[in-house]
């Protein structure tokens, strides 16, 4: 039974690996705000063409991100609604439990990272 747990919670854990990357969690808050180009995204963001389109592309392989298309432009945005509310979800959460979370040994950043 326990291995069926583990097993059903597969999916779960793959979405949480997808917003685990600080770099696409910044692009899912920005568009959880309105559409954006690559190049909106990387002028805003500081970010490189390569990394900003890298991660686009992970965060639409798992379905968390679409595209629609305009002349030769592709407007990305959030592809499920769903998103925002797990993403304010997450807000109130940290806000919630401090800095406890920052400061988990496993999955923590020291001092120095949180300041980047």
């Amino acid at each position: 039974m326990a291995i069926d747990g583990v097993v059903a919670l597969g999916p779960a854990a793959a979405l949480f690996r997808s917003l685990g990357d600080p770099t696409r969690l910044v692009l899912l808050q920005r568009l959880a705000a309105a559409e954006a180009r690559v190049v909106d995204l990387t002028a805003e963001l500081g970010l490189a063409q390569s990394t900003v389109s890298k991660h686009l592309a992970c965060l639409r392989e798992c379905g968390l991100v679409d595209f629609r298309v305009e002349g030769r432009q592709s407007f990305y945005a959030l592809a499920r609604p769903e998103l925002r509310e797990l993403l304010r979800s997450a807000e109130l959460l940290l806000a919630a439990t401090g800095e406890v979370v920052a400061l988990c040994p496993t999955y923590g950043t020291s001092p120095a990272e949180q300041v980047r």
